[in-house]
């Protein structure tokens, strides 16, 4: 599972969601991808002012405030969906 955070130096914001994103990942394993949206003007103009915004295997799951049980529900879907049956 591919988990991106969306954001820019010097962010505190994206500085906690990178943080509650690592707590999380010790439960429930992804790879975790960090994105600077200052790097790319069609990413700046998508996410400009909506950072830290979080993707969880192609879906934006939160965006602007960090949503830490939407993240954490979506990687459980995630998970799930990719379990052996």
């Amino acid at each position: 599972m591919r988990v991106v955070l969306y954001g820019k130096r010097e962010c505190c914001l994206c500085d906690f969601a990178e943080s509650r994103l690592r707590a999380i990942r010790e439960t429930s394993p992804f790879d975790l991808v960090k994105i600077d949206i200052g790097s790319d003007p069609a990413l700046f103009a998508r996410f400009g002012t909506t950072i830290p915004a979080v993707e969880v295997d192609g879906a934006i799951v939160s965006e602007g405030r960090f949503d830490e049980k939407a993240v954490e529900a979506a990687v459980t879907r995630s998970s799930s969906s990719r379990t052996p049956r």
